[in-house]
């Protein structure tokens, strides 16, 4: 029987030099997001989101991005879920890409701010109906009675509302506004191309640096 000790894959995909990246971090990203739709890879839009509490302890989950550009990383949640909590008490944050098929990762480190008020409404409106009533439905991250409870939640929500649901005032977006990136390109025997960008000055707004794996 194989031992989790024994499970491991040689990468070999690809390579990253640091010669070769933009110089933008964001535009990079965009490149390899380009080629991770490309690739037709299952959510490749799902990223893992961490972060920290008022006593220092972490926590992370899986989120959807909504939207990037020079300003930063955007995702869209309950601002009383755990994470919102969580942002509000210490509103630093790291992302994390995984797209295992194309032997690469992504980590995003910064200060994460909330989105306009007219970035929220326009994203929630653009929403299923049936995810529009469910924000209304779900105190996220609350203990919860039942299933059925939840269900007759929804009921009463979509009776209130109809097919015209207002954004809920618990729930809106946030901006991660990036102060590293780091790029991984999976090599074999683990000395995978590390290239990371760190906030510069008005000369050179990005620094790239390679990291050793």
């Amino acid at each position: 029987m194989t031992t989790l000790a024994d499970l491991r894959k040689n990468y070999s995909r690809g390579a990253l030099d640091a010669a070769d990246v933009d110089p933008d971090p964001v535009r990079q990203f965009q490149t390899w997001f380009a080629q991770a739709l490309d690739a037709k890879l299952p959510e490749p839009n799902a990223m893992t989101l961490a972060t920290v509490d008022a006593e220092g302890r972490p926590s992370a989950r899986i989120v959807l991005i909504k939207g990037v550009d020079e300003r930063g990383f955007v995702f869209f949640t309950n601002y009383d879920s755990r994470k919102g909590r969580e942002l509000l008490a210490n509103p630093a944050a790291s992302l994390l890409f995984h797209w295992i098929e194309l032997e690469r990762q992504v980590r995003i480190e910064g200060r994460v701010e909330k989105t306009s008020d007219e970035e929220s409404d326009a994203y929630y409106a653009s929403r299923p109906l049936g995810s529009r009533i469910g924000a209304w439905a779900s105190d996220q991250s609350q203990p919860l009675e039942s299933r059925e409870a939840l269900e007759a939640r929804e009921r009463e929500m979509i009776a209130q509302y109809g097919d015209a649901p207002p954004r809920p005032p618990h729930w809106g977006g946030y901006r991660l506004v990036p102060d590293a990136v780091e790029f991984w390109q999976g090599r074999p025997s683990r000395l995978h191309d590390r290239i990371v960008y760190t906030r510069g000055d008005a000369l050179a707004p990005w620094r790239i640096a390679r990291l050793a794996p």
